[in-house]
């Protein structure tokens, strides 16, 4: 538990991080789009989801319960709210881990209204036997709360107000398929594209009142790692830069300056993401080399090193993840300026194949590594 918690400390205090801070949600919400018209990007997600709310409405019943899954930062707490809003129905917001007894559960459900939305953030994080009672109010809007221990309990079935369940997921595999197969409609959310992030930050930048220009947004965007929460707080940071030095109108030379000046390089790299890659291209070559012994070169936890900077270096090709360890790619040189050695580890026949397995910390420890840990 203490290494998970050291990892979520990090994330929080990176200015790159797609996790939500308490002190943001304020910031965040005045510039949340009210209704699917104003929200950008997931065109495929929106289109599909705009049809299930308005064939709810012409039948005049609550709409199907909704999954959403996706990296964090895309905007799935922002869609909850939009369905509430398109719906006209209240919205309770709650989470999977503050609902770790059936009981929690219960006392939610039993004081929903006729048509409210409640939304489930990290649903996957949710007790099992709550889990449990979340089946049958889904599906029959019924749950049956047990009064009383041993040879005298007895159950009391309580009728629920028909409702919609919007849940939210980073991880959907871990969702176990009775629950998923409850939802009538599943979203997946994607990383969206330097120019979706272009129409985020000009709409942000409308509500803050801020002149740019269009290199400064296109600047800002592309080392917002596909991320809008990540954009709209790469964004306040220029804004802060500018009002400080006295300009008025901010331009990709503004936005560059900026954003150098908190360490998020041109590709949207921060300090943790450079160390690892720097460790790995100069001390050991390239690798191959195991997770815990990267992790030891950079003085990170092993955890951290693993889901705060892994997943955006794997998935920019900066990266890869082989049964023999970690390697790094001909990208990494390139991006730190350095020549490809001839013989480079993700050049090896042998490891080609393994670029795209995703090897967990033990795999690294089955087969060994050019550098033991």
């Amino acid at each position: 538990m203490a290494r998970e918690d050291g990892a979520a400390v990090n994330a929080r205090d990176r200015l790159v991080s797609p996790a939500d801070e308490p002190d943001e949600k304020q910031l965040e919400s005045a510039l949340r789009p009210a209704n699917l018209d104003e929200f950008v990007g997931q065109k495929r997600v929106r289109r599909q989801l705009s049809l299930v709310l308005e064939a709810s409405r012409l039948r005049g019943r609550s709409a199907d319960h909704v999954l959403l899954s996706g990296p964090p930062g895309l905007g799935k707490t922002t869609l909850a709210m939009i369905i509430a809003e398109e719906m006209g129905a209240p919205l309770r917001i709650s989470s999977g881990p503050a609902i770790q007894h059936a009981g929690d559960l219960a006392a939610i459900l039993s004081s929903l209204t006729e048509g409210e939305v409640l939304f489930l953030d990290e649903i996957h994080r949710m007790s099992r036997p709550a889990e449990e009672m979340l089946y049958m109010a889904m599906e029959d809007f019924r749950v049956d709360i047990v009064v009383g221990k041993g040879a005298g309990a007895t159950s009391i079935p309580l009728d629920l107000p028909p409702f919609t369940l919007v849940g939210a997921t980073t991880r959907a595999g871990l969702l176990p398929g009775p629950l998923r197969d409850r939802f009538g409609f599943t979203g997946h959310l994607e990383f969206y594209s330097v120019e979706e992030l272009e129409l985020v930050l000009r709409r942000s930048a409308g509500l803050m009142d801020l002149a740019m220009t269009a290199e400064g947004f296109t600047e800002v965007a592309s080392r917002s790692r596909g991320t809008p929460r990540i954009a709209n707080r790469l964004l306040r940071r220029v804004r802060d830069w500018a009002l400080v030095h006295g300009i008025d109108r901010i331009d990709a030379r503004t936005s560059s300056a900026a954003l150098d000046m908190y360490e998020v390089d041109a590709r949207g790299l921060d300090r943790l993401d450079r160390s690892v890659l720097e460790a790995l291209v100069t001390k050991f070559g390239g690798g191959p080399v195991g997770l815990s012994t990267l992790a030891i070169a950079v003085g990170e936890e092993t955890e951290t090193v693993e889901t705060v900077a892994e997943p955006y270096l794997v998935r920019e090709g900066l990266l890869g993840r082989t049964p023999r360890g970690r390697i790094a790619m001909a990208a990494a040189w390139d991006h730190l300026g350095l020549a490809v050695p001839e013989h480079a580890a993700f050049q090896d026949p042998g490891l080609r194949a393994a670029f795209g397995a995703a090897a967990s910390p033990a795999a690294d420890e089955d087969a060994p590594p050019l550098f033991e840990d």
